[in-house]
C-alpha cells in the first residue's frame, strides 16, 4: 500500500540572488520501489503546473549531494542542495560504508563498473600477502647488515637491528611517495603515458641528486637518503603504471605476458652493461677521490639518459585518441576538412606540454552555476537546455571581459568519451570563427549545426587513416554531472 504526500518547504535562494522566499514542492512516496529523490516526468509536469515551479535540471556531485535548479513563476532560478547519499540503493560491491575519500583513493575510477568482478576479492588477499612479504624483507635486511662485519654478540646484534630499523625506515618514507601517487593520480596514466613516463625520469633525476649529496653531508645521511628515496619512489609510482600502458600498446596480439617478459630481457641486459661500465668508470684513477669529477660525470650521463628517454617516447605511435591528439586532429579537420594519420599526429604531439596551457582553453566538468556566473535568468538556462537537448554536454563561451578565448563544458548524465570529443570539435570551430560582437547563442547554434553536419564525416576520416575510434581515451569528469528535466 502506498500513499503520496505533497509538502511545501520554504527555502532561500543562493547567496548571489536577492533574498526572496520561494516554496519548492516535494513529493514523498512511501512505495518501496521509489529510491530516486528526483521527480518522474509526469510528477514534474504536475508540480510545475499546479505550483508554478518547474525543476529544470538536477546537478549531482561525487559526494552524494545534488543541486536542484527550479524555475519559479517569475522565470527566475532558485537552487538548493540536498543529500541523496542515504536515499540511494547500493550493491554490496559498491561499499557504501566506505568513505568516498578513501574509496576514491584505493579503488579505480568508476568502481565497480570499470573493473572485473574478481578485482576486490583479489586485492583483499593481495594486501596481507604483501604485508607478510615486507615483514620478511625487514628481517632479512637485519641479517644482511650483520653479515657486513657484525658478529652475533648481543651488543652488535642490537646495533644491527637498530641499523636495520633506520634503513627500512628510509625505504618506508620512500614508499609513501608511491602510495600518494597511486591513490591520487591513478586515473591519469591511461590518457597520456608518454608524458608521465618522461616526468618520472625528471623526478627520478631530482631524487638522485639527494643521494649524490650524501658524501658532502655525512651527518645528514638518513634525511638526505630518505628524501632521495621519497622522490625516486614518486618517480617509480609514475613510471610503472605508465609503462604498463605502453606495454599494452605493444601487445597487439593479446601477448602482453610475452611482451613484458622480453622487456625484462632487454632491461636486465642494459642493467648488466650499465653496471659494468659504471664499475669501469669508478675504477678510473683519481675519479673516486675527486667529487667534482664524479658529480660532473653523473650529470653528463643523466642528461644523456633524459635525451635518450625523450627520443624513445617520441617514436611511439598510438592509434588511440587522447586529448592532446584530439586537439591536433580536430584543429586540422576544422581548418582544412582533413585528418592526420597516426604517425604524423604522434610526431606533432608535445610530450611535455600541460593541458592548462593549451589554446584554445577548455575547462571540463564545470558546474552550471559557474557557467551562469551569477546570472539568475531562468530563460537563459532553458534556452541552453533546448540548444543542447541532443548533446550529452553543455558548452558556453566565457564572456568575462578582458579574458582570452575560453569555453566551459558541463557534462550530462550518460556522457561518454565521444561526447567529450564532440565538445572539443565544437570548441575549435568556435575558436576559428569567433566574433565578440555576435550574440553568444547565435554562435553556439551555428557551431552545433556545423557539428551535426561534419562530425560523422570526421569520424569516418579517422577510421580510414587507421585511428581506433572504439578506444577514445578522453576521460569524462564525473565529479559533477547534469540530469535534464526541462522537457518533462
Amino acid at each position: 500500500m502506498s500513499f503520496a504526500l505533497h509538502l511545501s518547504f520554504p527555502i532561500f535562494k543562493s547567496d548571489s540572488l536577492p533574498p526572496k522566499l520561494t516554496r519548492v514542492p516535494f513529493l514523498c512516496n512511501s512505495s518501496s520501489n521509489s529510491n530516486q529523490s528526483y521527480p518522474s516526468k509526469q510528477e514534474s509536469q504536475d508540480d510545475s503546473q499546479s505550483q508554478h515551479h518547474q525543476v529544470l535540471l538536477v546537478e549531482r556531485y561525487m559526494n552524494g549531494t545534488a543541486k536542484r535548479y527550479i524555475l519559479d513563476d517569475e522565470f527566475q532560478l532558485t537552487t538548493f542542495l540536498e543529500d541523496e547519499s542515504k536515499s540511494n540503493g547500493f550493491s554490496s560491491k559498491e561499499l557504501p560504508w566506505l568513505p568516498d575519500l578513501v574509496k576514491d583513493f584505493v579503488l579505480p575510477a568508476g568502481y565497480p563498473g570499470s573493473v572485473s568482478d574478481d578485482y576486490l576479492e583479489y586485492m583483499l588477499f593481495q594486501f596481507p600477502t604483501n604485508v607478510t612479504g615486507w615483514i620478511c624483507h625487514t628481517l632479512v635486511t637485519s641479517s644482511l647488515l650483520k653479515a657486513v662485519g657484525l658478529d652475533y654478540s648481543s651488543a652488535t646484534t642490537a646495533a644491527a637491528s637498530a641499523a636495520a630499523i633506520r634503513w627500512v625506515s628510509k625505504d618506508g618514507i620512500g614508499a609513501v611517495g608511491r602510495f600518494f601517487i597511486g591513490g591520487r593520480f591513478g586515473n591519469l596514466f591511461d590518457d597520456d603515458p608518454k608524458q608521465w613516463r618522461m616526468y618520472a625520469d625528471f623526478i627520478g633525476s631530482a631524487g638522485s641528486i639527494f643521494d649524490l649529496c650524501t658524501p658532502l653531508y655525512p651527518a645528514y645521511f638518513l634525511p638526505l637518503a630518505s628524501l632521495g628515496n621519497l622522490t625516486k619512489a614518486v618517480a617509480r609510482g609514475l613510471k610503472d603504471p605508465s609503462f604498463r600502458v605502453i606495454q599494452s600498446h605493444f601487445a597487439v596480439s593479446g601477448n602482453l605476458g610475452d611482451v613484458a617478459a622480453k622487456e625484462e630481457v632487454w632491461d636486465v641486459s642494459a642493467q648488466l652493461i650499465g653496471l659494468g661500465l659504471g664499475i669501469l668508470v669508478l675504477s678510473t684513477p683519481g675519479l673516486v677521490n675527486s667529487y667534482p669529477v664524479l658529480a660532473s660525470t653523473w650529470m653528463t650521463m643523466r642528461l644523456l639518459h633524459l635525451w635518450l628517454r625523450y627520443q624513445s617516447l617520441s617514436v611511439l605511435q598510438f592509434n588511440t585518441v587522447n586529448l592532446k591528439r584530439a586537439r591536433i586532429l580536430v584543429n586540422m579537420h576544422v581548418s582544412s576538412s582533413t585528418v592526420l594519420g597516426c604517425e604524423e599526429c604522434n610526431k606533432m604531439e608535445n610530450i611535455l606540454s600541460w593541458e592548462i596551457f593549451s589554446v584554445p582553453r577548455i575547462v571540463f566538468g564545470v558546474s552550471l552555476s559557474d557557467m551562469l556566473d551569477g546570472d539568475t535568468s531562468g530563460l537563459k538556462v532553458k534556452k541552453l537546455l533546448e540548444l543542447y537537448s541532443k548533446e550529452k554536454y553543455i558548452l558556453v563561451l566565457n564572456q568575462q571581459p578582458f579574458k582570452d578565448f575560453e569555453v566551459l563544458v558541463s557534462f550530462k548524465d550518460g556522457a561518454t568519451s565521444l561526447s567529450m570529443l564532440r565538445s572539443v570539435w565544437q570548441t575549435y570551430w568556435l575558436y576559428k570563427n569567433q566574433s565578440r560582437q555576435e550574440n553568444m547563442f547565435d554562435q553556439l547554434q551555428e557551431s552545433l549545426k556545423e557539428l551535426d553536419h561534419q562530425f560523422d564525416m570526421f569520424l569516418q576520416q579517422l577510421r580510414d587513416v587507421g585511428w581506433d575510434i572504439d578506444s577514445i581515451n578522453l576521460k569524462v569528469r564525473k565529479d559533477v554531472f547534469i540530469q535534464d528535466f526541462s522537457m518533462y
